[in-house]
């Protein structure tokens, strides 16, 4: 999809020196994906701790130990 979009140059230039991206075009993708990334991961953390047919570190290590 093609958009026009007016983004400061020192913001530009760096995106392009943190993705470490040939092209403007491949920066910007680059951020946008990593940013996608860490909001799903982020949504994924309110549910940390809440399963609760998980075992817990100690019943893990007890199991272990049995052999």
């Amino acid at each position: 999809m093609k958009t026009t979009v007016d983004i400061p140059d020192t913001e530009l230039s760096d995106a392009i020196r943190f993705t470490g991206a040939k092209t403007k075009r491949e920066a910007v993708v680059t951020a946008i994906t990593d940013f996608n990334r860490r909001q799903r991961m982020a949504e994924l953390t309110q549910y940390a701790g809440t399963c609760a047919d998980l075992i817990t570190v100690s019943e893990l290590q007890a199991v272990r130990r049995k052999g």
